[in-house]
C-alpha cells in the first residue's frame, strides 16, 4: 500500500525481492539507503566486509535524491545484491530512474572486490534485464570505463552490445526485441 513521503507524494512499498539461483536483489528502502549512505547498518542488516563501497553509496544518494524530488521510483529504483546462502549484501545494482518516453532505462551495478569474478554481477544483471522487459522497458543502457574489462564482459555476457565510446567511457545497450 502506498504511503506518503516527506514531499507528500505516494511511494510504493510493495515491491518484492527478485530472486535468482544464488542471489536476492532486494529493492532498497529509504531507511536502508540512509544507512548505506551513512555507512551505519541497523541491527538487522547483514553486510559483507567491504560493503557498502563508493558505488553503493552513490546509488543510495541518487535514490534518496529522486525520492525527495519526485517520489519513490520503485520498481525502477536501487537494489541491494545479497547472497542467498548467507543473506549478506555484496553489492548493488539498479536503475537511474524510470523509463523515458521511448521506454529506455539506464542501469548501474557494482560488487565489493572480494566477490568479483564469481559470476554474481552477470546473474544479477541478467535478472534485472528480465525484470525490466517484464515491466515494458524496450531498451537498457549502461556504460563503463575503458579499463573496466570485468564490467564490459558482464554487459556482453547478458547480451548488451557496445554502441558507442568516447575518450572516457564505453556505452552498451540491450534491446528487448533482440532477445
Amino acid at each position: 500500500m502506498p504511503s506518503p513521503n516527506r514531499g507528500g507524494r505516494a511511494i510504493q512499498t510493495n515491491v518484492e525481492d527478485l530472486v535468482t539461483t544464488r542471489l536476492v536483489l532486494h529493492p532498497m528502502t529509504i531507511d536502508e539507503a540512509q544507512q548505506v549512505l551513512a555507512q551505519m547498518p541497523d541491527a538487522d542488516a547483514r553486510w559483507a566486509p567491504g560493503y557498502p563501497a563508493d558505488g553503493e553509496r552513490n546509488a543510495a544518494l541518487r535514490y534518496l535524491t529522486t525520492c525527495e524530488e519526485i517520489g519513490d521510483p520503485r520498481p525502477f529504483g536501487t537494489y541491494e545484491i545479497r547472497r542467498r546462502e548467507d543473506g549478506q549484501a555484496i553489492g548493488g545494482l539498479g536503475f537511474h530512474g524510470a523509463a523515458d518516453e521511448r521506454g529506455v532505462v539506464t542501469i548501474g551495478y557494482g560488487l565489493i572486490p572480494s566477490v568479483r569474478g564469481m559470476g554474481y554481477a552477470t546473474e544479477a544483471l541478467r535478472e534485472l534485464l528480465r525484470f525490466a522487459a517484464a515491466h515494458g522497458v524496450t531498451a537498457v543502457e549502461g556504460d563503463t570505463t575503458h579499463d573496466n574489462l570485468g564490467s564490459q564482459r558482464v554487459m556482453e555476457a547478458v547480451g548488451m552490445r557496445l554502441v558507442e565510446e568516447n575518450e572516457k567511457l564505453r556505452f552498451y545497450r540491450w534491446n528487448r526485441n533482440d532477445t
